[in-house]
C-alpha cells in the first residue's frame, strides 16, 4: 500500500513519517516536501535508507508532479501536513500562506479527485490546527462543534484549506477525515516557535522574549503523541469525521517559560533563577488570540487515543534532545537555513 505523506521534513511530518515508516513495514511511505527553510532531511537520516520510504523533493502547488506521483504510486491514502505555519511570518508575508496552504490543499485534493477512479479504500487525511476556531475566554474548551473565526492569515489559510477538503467530500464524495491539534512541540522542532526559541537563546545568553504580558494559554501536545494520534485517525476515524486532538496541558506562556528556565539551569549546573534573567517581554503582535484549549474527549472514547506524556515529562525529553543534538540547532539556525521567505520576499 502506498501512502504520500506532504510536508514530511519538517517537525510533526518527520515524526508522523519515522512512525508510518517503522511501525507499518507493508506500507510504501513517499514524502513529498519542499524543503523551504523549516524542512529538513537531518530530521529523518535514520529511516532514509529503509525500503519502504522514498523521499521526493517537491511542492503540493505542482499539479504536474503531483500527476506523476499518483500515476507512478496509486496512493491508496494522502495525510496533508505540508504547510507554512508560523504566526508571525504569515503576518508579515500572507500571500506565501495562501499559495501552499490553500493553493497547495486544492492542488492535492484535485489530484486526488483527477487519480483516484474509485475511492474505495481510499483517504484524504487534513491535519490542521485549533487556531482556526480563533480565540477562548478565560474558560470553555475547543470541541469539533466549534465555530471557525480565525484571526491571522496563518489561521484563515488553514481554515480555507479544511473547507476545501470538507467542500471535496461533499460534493464528489472524496472520502476524507480532518483533525485539529493543539500547539506540539518536541525534538527537531525548528527554533522559531517558543519552546525551540528560548532553549536555544538560553544556551547563547541571549534575551527570552515573551509577547505582551505572558498571559496568553495553549494547550501543548508532545510531537510524538500526536503521531500516534494521527495514526488512529487515518486508520480508525470514521470518513467526513473531525477529531480535535490535545494533550491536556494548559499553560500560559510566562509560566511555561519559567518552568523551562528551571529545567535548563538543572540541567546546565547553573544557580536556580539564572535563565529568568533573561525573559523580556516585547510588543505584542496583531491579532494574538488569548487562549487556546481542546477537548479531546472524542478521539479518548471513539479511537481509544490519550497522551502519553505530560507536559513536565515531554518537556524534560525536548531539553535533552536539544542538548544532545546542539549541532543540529547550530546548523539550522546557521547560513545553511536561511529563511526562504528572506531569500524570496526580504526580511
Amino acid at each position: 500500500m502506498a501512502l504520500l505523506i506532504t510536508g514530511g521534513a519538517g517537525f510533526i511530518g518527520s515524526h508522523v513519517v519515522r512512525h508510518f515508516v517503522n511501525r507499518y513495514t507493508h506500507y510504501q511511505i513517499v514524502n513529498l516536501d519542499a524543503l523551504t527553510y523549516a524542512g529538513n532531511l537531518e530530521n529523518l537520516t535514520d529511516i532514509e535508507g529503509a525500503a519502504n520510504y522514498q523521499f521526493v523533493k517537491g511542492s503540493i502547488t505542482d499539479s504536474a508532479l503531483l500527476d506523476q506521483l499518483f500515476t507512478q504510486y496509486d496512493f491508496k491514502g494522502v495525510i496533508h501536513l505540508a504547510a507554512e505555519s508560523h504566526v508571525d511570518r504569515s503576518i508579515a508575508h500572507p500571500m506565501a500562506f495562501i499559495e501552499t496552504n490553500v493553493k497547495g490543499t486544492a492542488a492535492l485534493l484535485n489530484a486526488c479527485k483527477t487519480h483516484w477512479s474509485t475511492f474505495e479504500g481510499r483517504r484524504f487525511y487534513q491535519i490542521s490546527t485549533d487556531e482556526v476556531f480563533g480565540a477562548l475566554g478565560d474558560s470553555g474548551l475547543f470541541t469539533e462543534d466549534s465555530p471557525y473565526a480565525p484571526n491571522s492569515p496563518y489561521s484563515a489559510s488553514k481554515a480555507s484549506a479544511d473547507h476545501l477538503v470538507r467542500a471535496y467530500g461533499e460534493t464528489y464524495d472524496l472520502p476524507y477525515v480532518i483533525s485539529n491539534c493543539s500547539n506540539n512541540y518536541g525534538p527537531n522542532h525548528f527554533p522559531e516557535k517558543l519552546i525551540p526559541l528560548c532553549i536555544h537563546n538560553i544556551l547563547k545568553g541571549k534575551e527570552l522574549p515573551i509577547y505582551g504580558d505572558g498571559l496568553y494559554t495553549r494547550d501543548w501536545l508532545y510531537v510524538t503523541d500526536h503521531a500516534q494520534a494521527i495514526d488512529q485517525v487515518y486508520h480508525q476515524g470514521k470518513n467526513g469525521e473531525t477529531y480535535l486532538i490535545g494533550g491536556h496541558n494548559e499553560f500560559t506562556n510566562i509560566d511555561l517559560i519559567r518552568l523551562l528556565c528551571e529545567q535548563m539551569d538543572a540541567r546546565l549546573g547553573r544557580a536556580p533563577g539564572t535563565a529568568q534573567k533573561s525573559i523580556t517581554f516585547v510588543k505584542d503582535r496583531p491579532g494574538h488570540d488569548k487562549r487556546y484549549a481542546i477537548d479531546a474527549s472524542k478521539i479518548e472514547r471513539e479511537l481509544g487515543w490519550s497522551p502519553a506524556h505530560t507536559f513536565e515529562q515531554g518537556l524534560a525529553a525536548t531539553i535533552d534532545w536539544y542538548l544532545e543534538h546542539e549541532e543540529w540547532l547550530a546548523h539550522v539556525t546557521s547560513g545553511a537555513y536561511q529563511s526562504y521567505y528572506d531569500k524570496q520576499y526580504g526580511t
